[in-house]
């Protein structure tokens, strides 16, 4: 066999590598999501990463996995999952309640911050942690997404604590509080998780609910519609992400073999 052979079938055979790490918090979310995926016509299959099952799609080099309900338990899966494989990014994708009168169910929102709203402290400045999206993936989000989008995408802060906001008085102060577009469970630990590894991270989640007294009924009722269309909007941004990607290394292996 020739070096050439050689290369072309250890190529074959050597697992895709899965560079991105969509962490979704409930299964509801995640089996929604993955059959967004599925529609696309993206091929999955099973895998495990450290002690958790994930979805692989190999030709995204992404992987998905359910990060489970809550700020905690969100942050320990996804760390367990940043300590067992090398990602470049981390993606928090998942269902939210609309803060602000124009957003409508179906509407995805990629976060500008996520704002940690929930922390009560009674001792010195009142706390609000906020987690800067990465700049560099918002603006590869823009690009992606600037011509065509496949569903409405609008740009700013996501709260995040575990609380079910099911009031109009509720979701107002916490408006007014975060100046939040979508408020959310998870997306703070997932936020942290990231920081702590030193891996970007940026919170993409769709419309269900208003927030509102209708928010539980709604949310079973428009969850799978909601995850299709975050489904969408991250399938955009992996596959043009990983277009410039191929772009920037065919350049340069071409200026390296340039005399």
């Amino acid at each position: 066999m020739t070096r050439g052979n050689a290369d072309e079938a250890e190529r074959h055979h050597r697992p895709a590598a899965q560079v991105i790490l969509t962490v979704i918090p409930t299964r509801d979310e995640l089996d929604a999501f993955v059959e967004g995926c599925r529609a696309q016509g993206h091929h999955d299959e099973p895998a495990v990463v450290g002690r958790l099952p994930i979805t692989r799609f190999p030709e995204l080099a992404m992987a998905v996995a359910c990060g489970g309900l809550g700020k905690v338990q969100f942050g320990i899966r996804t760390q367990h999952l940043l300590d067992s494989g090398r990602w470049r990014l981390v993606v928090c994708a998942g269902a939210a309640g609309a803060l602000v009168s124009d957003l409508s169910v179906g509407d995805v929102v990629i976060a500008t911050e996520t704002v940690e709203h929930d922390i009560l402290n009674r001792f010195g400045a009142p706390r609000l942690p906020r987690f800067g999206g990465s700049a560099p993936i918002l603006e590869h989000c823009r690009r992606a997404l600037r011509t065509d989008p496949p569903v409405r995408v609008h740009y700013g802060p996501v709260a995040s604590g575990d609380e079910d906001v099911v009031d109009v008085e509720r979701r107002a102060a916490i408006h007014e509080r975060t100046r939040a577009l979508v408020v959310a469970w998870e997306g703070a630990g997932g936020a942290r998780a990231s920081q702590f590894s030193g891996v970007e991270f940026v919170e993409v989640r769709g419309v269900t609910d208003g927030a509102d007294g209708s928010a539980a009924h709604d949310f079973a009722r428009n969850v799978r519609r909601a995850m299709t269309s975050v489904a969408l909007v991250v399938t955009a941004l992996v596959r043009w992400a990983g277009d410039r990607h191929d772009e920037t290394r065919r350049g340069a292996a071409q200026e390296k073999g340039a005399p």
